[in-house]
């Protein structure tokens, strides 16, 4: 592997990669993988959830005139990869195909150089070696800088259960089709909510929060539900970067169910709401399993 620094380490999940000594690692107990998948899995932890070419791979392992059959072996590497990581084409957690372009590493990734590497100046891709594609030297990254892992309560993708795509999609969409209609229901019955918040402290504070909550989160939630039918490109890592601000919107209409007490009794109204509370979290697993996601195609092995 030329152009890889001295004490490159890469982390995700439970996995981590040392780039110096060609060594992946598992909860500290090394994974067999051989140089050529290694080299490729490395390329992929360079570039994080963006688009690697089989071009590019093939530059980068078969130098010009090298007479090999590399669509053989890069199928043959990617499939040991994913065998070492317990990954599987079809549910991606790992390493994402995008049929006949290249692949993608859709885990997130933590890089940590050595600080007497730290100093080293970072190659960009392409700057030598006549255009090809080099590992990068990047900044230093502090284990304590991403979030304590011991102590983080989100559920990153490794530790999730494999789902099918078709349910994954399915769930996250009926996921978005009930918080419109908790929006529109709101909305189409103000008069009988106003009624109901009457007996609170501050029922007009109440009752102005119900409508704007209600009028501007349809947007976000019309948005994710024609993104993920669509298969909008670059959704997973959009619906990530929006969930940190949904969250809060999510939760308090997790209430939504006591809107219609004069429907349905406390008790009934307080069980819907503990599910209520956690669909946020649900649906952030849900797109980590692959929801949003490019659908896996038929005729691809690899």
């Amino acid at each position: 592997m030329s152009g890889v620094g001295p004490a490159l380490r890469y982390r995700f999940g439970i996995f981590e990669v040392d780039a110096s000594t060609g060594e992946l690692r598992r909860q500290g107990v090394r994974v067999k993988l051989n140089a050529q998948p290694f080299q490729v899995l490395c390329l992929l932890l360079e570039r994080p959830g963006q688009l690697l070419t089989r071009e590019q791979i093939r530059d980068s392992l078969w130098p010009e005139r090298t007479f090999v059959d590399y669509e053989h072996g890069l199928n043959s590497a990617i499939n040991r990869i994913r065998e070492a990581l317990g990954d599987t084409a079809s549910s991606a957690r790992y390493v994402e195909t995008l049929a006949r372009r290249g692949y993608r590493f859709v885990a997130p990734v933590v890089r940590i150089v050595a600080e007497e590497s730290a100093a080293s100046p970072t190659a960009e891709p392409g700057a030598a070696d006549g255009g090809k594609l080099r590992i990068a030297l990047p900044s230093v990254v502090s284990i304590e800088s991403q979030g304590q892992a011991g102590l983080r309560i989100l559920a990153e993708p490794d530790e999730l259960p494999k789902m099918s795509y078709p349910a994954t999609q399915w769930v996250f969409i009926l996921f978005q089709v009930m918080y419109l209609g908790f929006y529109v229901g709101a909305l189409a019955n103000l008069a009988e909510i106003q009624d109901l918040i009457s007996i609170l402290a501050y029922p007009n504070v109440v009752f102005a929060l119900i409508v704007a909550t209600a009028t501007v989160l349809i947007l976000p939630r019309a948005y994710l539900l024609t993104a993920v039918v669509l298969h909008a490109p670059g959704m997973r890592e959009r619906y990530l970067r929006l969930w940190p601000f949904l969250l809060p919107f999510d939760e308090l209409w997790a209430l939504s169910p006591f809107l219609l007490l004069h429907h349905i009794n406390f008790g009934v109204a307080l069980a819907c709401t503990a599910p209520l509370v956690y669909a946020p979290f649900a649906q952030r697993s849900l797109v980590l399993m692959g929801a949003g996601g490019a659908p896996p195609e038929p005729t691809e092995t690899t």
